[in-house]
């Protein structure tokens, strides 16, 4: 089965306090994209990356793959307004009938062994979606309460979400909503189940300085 992966890399460094987005900072001297699109091309030898940036940053971009990697392996296609768009873009580029895996490019810490578990189970069950248990307390808001949840029936949703072709590809075609936040929002509202796998603590997304800090104690020097 053919391979894709679709790893978006939208995001702004709003939170991060910088004029750079965070997938391009410096984790051990190379950037955080870096080590997310190194860590899908380790997974599996024929597994072709389509990286989906912000136009103004297509040539940096264009940069890190001259540097690091082998160009015949990767495309670079330009994202949307919301991320759904982004994703539907870096879609439009998948013909063949394969898995797909959708990956936050700021979750640099993915591991080889997560990925090679959703494809298992995406062949088994046409989707794989990695989540965690929440660790704190939840409630639910609503205008005039609120409520405390079972903590154990909250899971943390990660990436990468993965999926047959024949589901994901389809599901794009539908209308945006607001609710679409992810991937398995946009399946389910195709009128599609999604298969929840066990996700890692290790694969959170860089969104604040301290999470560069953590990083950087974790990821390889190498």
């Amino acid at each position: 089965m053919k391979k894709f992966a679709v790893i978006v890399a939208g995001g702004s460094g709003s939170r991060m306090k910088t004029d750079i987005p965070k997938q391009f900072l410096l984790l051990n001297g190379k950037p955080v994209l870096y080590y997310t699109i190194n860590t899908f091309l380790q997974a599996y030898d024929d597994l072709h990356i389509i990286l989906v940036l912000p136009e103004e940053y297509v040539a940096a971009g264009q940069e890190i793959v001259d540097a690091f990697f082998d160009y015949t392996r990767l495309q670079i296609t330009v994202g949307g307004r919301t991320r759904f768009h982004s994703v539907q873009n870096g879609l439009q580029l998948i013909n063949d009938e394969s898995i797909v895996f959708v990956h936050d490019a700021v979750r640099c810490m993915v591991s080889v062994d997560l990925i090679k578990r959703c494809y298992d189970a995406a062949m088994e069950n046409g989707s794989a979606i990695p989540v965690i248990d929440s660790k704190d307390s939840v409630r639910l808001i609503t205008d005039d309460t609120n409520k405390a949840l079972e903590r154990s029936t909250v899971k943390q949703v990660q990436t990468p979400q993965t999926f047959h072709s024949k589901i994901i590809l389809p599901a794009y075609q539908i209308d945006y909503k607001d609710k679409f936040t992810d991937e398995a929002t946009v399946v389910e509202a195709f009128g599609l189940k999604v298969k929840l796998v066990e996700g890692e603590e290790n694969n959170f997304k860089i969104t604040r300085p301290v999470d560069l800090i953590i990083a950087e104690h974790v990821l390889p020097t190498n």
